[in-house]
């Protein structure tokens, strides 16, 4: 396991900070990783990291929630919508055990440790999961429909996930369905694309979920057997897999081409079965696969808002980090600026002993310990 001495533990901090997201007290860029020093909940004892598109969120070894940075929609919990530039203690959480926070643009989602989860931020879109508030909601409100325990949630532009205890997966705000109806027009849609309160993702019936993770426009779902699910956007290669033109045609017509770039149904990605991590950046991913796990290339090619988690948690896994998607700052690691369609692996950091990944919108985090090129990943 990594050290758990909380004297080995320094939580670094850089890059835009208009908002004052970084919870430095200021509003000014930073270009150097500084040390978070000045903050109530005391770094050591900070047990998960995770940003927003203007705001910050730490979960204490306490299960509190501190929360800074953009503010006018109330996404920070705190009654008020003025922007915070130190992390300031979610108050309205007191006794509230919080095991996970995701943060999208403008909103929140909160995972308690009794499997409830709460929202609060902008409802434009129907993210917040509770329909019946109209505008922005200062302070988290549970989302009632829900009724079944949930043990991971996601936050994407201007959607949420959240996974639950049985394996099922719900999906709702509709900042997607403007691109799903484009892509299929004239077809109907399945419910879950237009939905403002959680709404049963249909296509993952005969699995258990057990993770989920989003990208802006695009969703990832990690079973307990290690098979990955994509589904949404994809014109980066985010979803991990070649388009596949209708009967075989070699051109297609714009409608076509337009449903190639987006898949309204989750489908597996079997190169990545035996994964036991998933992240998402806006439009690009990455998973850790196993060593154990066998690997299934597709023969036609060489087969691979941040949340970060710290020692001692559920997410530090051994095995190999693969990426796939959006390229253009060489997010996925493959020392290109080309998109990637289908998942490979990460060969720079190779086989770990110990892993743990993370995204950001445009760059990628992988802490490792012991990491070993290993070959017989990389085949081509």
């Amino acid at each position: 396991m990594f050290p758990d001495d909380a004297a080995c533990r320094s939580h670094l901090i850089l890059g835009a900070n208009s908002y004052g997201q970084l919870g430095l007290g200021h509003k000014e860029d930073v270009l150097v990783p500084q040390t978070l020093k000045d903050v109530s909940c005391k770094c050591q004892d900070i047990r998960s990291i995770t940003g927003g598109g203007g705001h910050s969120a730490v979960i204490t070894g306490a299960g509190e929630l501190f929360v800074c940075g953009h503010n006018k929609e109330g996404q920070l919990g705190l009654n008020h919508t003025e922007n915070v530039l130190c992390f300031t203690l979610c108050a309205a959480l007191s006794g509230f055990c919080v095991q996970e926070v995701a943060c999208g643009w403008d909103f929140t989602i909160i995972l308690g440790g009794d499997g409830l989860v709460l929202s609060c931020g902008s409802n434009a879109f129907g993210q917040l999961g509770v329909p019946q508030i109209s505008g922005p909601c200062l302070i988290p409100q549970k989302i009632e429909s829900l009724k079944e325990k949930v043990v991971g949630i996601a936050a994407g532009l201007r959607h949420a996930l959240a996974a639950t205890e049985s394996g099922l997966v719900f999906q709702w705000g509709t900042g997607m369905a403007s691109r799903a109806r484009r892509a299929h027009q004239g077809k109907s849609l399945p419910l879950f694309w237009t939905a403002k309160e959680p709404c049963e993702i249909k296509g993952l019936e005969d699995v258990k979920a057990k993770r989920v993770a989003a990208g802006s426009y695009h969703c990832v779902s990690l079973t307990e057997t290690g098979k990955v699910f994509t589904w949404g956007r994809a014109d980066y290669g985010q979803l991990g897999r070649h388009a596949v033109v209708p009967d075989g045609q070699e051109t297609c017509t714009a409608s076509e081409q337009s449903v190639k770039l987006f898949c309204n149904i989750p489908i597996s990605l079997s190169c990545l079965n035996g994964a036991s991590q998933i992240a998402c950046g806006s439009e690009h991913n990455l998973a850790v696969v196993d060593k154990e796990a066998p690997f299934h290339f597709h023969a036609a090619a060489h087969l691979a808002v941040c949340n970060f988690c710290l020692p001692g948690l559920h997410c530090v896994h051994s095995g190999c980090c693969f990426s796939w998607g959006w390229n253009e700052h060489g997010m996925c690691g493959d020392g290109t600026e080309a998109n990637i369609h289908v998942p490979k692996p990460v060969k720079a950091v190779g086989y770990a002993e110990q892993i743990l990944i993370g995204c950001g919108a445009g760059h990628s985090l992988a802490l490792c310990q012991n990491s070993t090129l290993d070959s017989g990943h990389q085949k081509s």
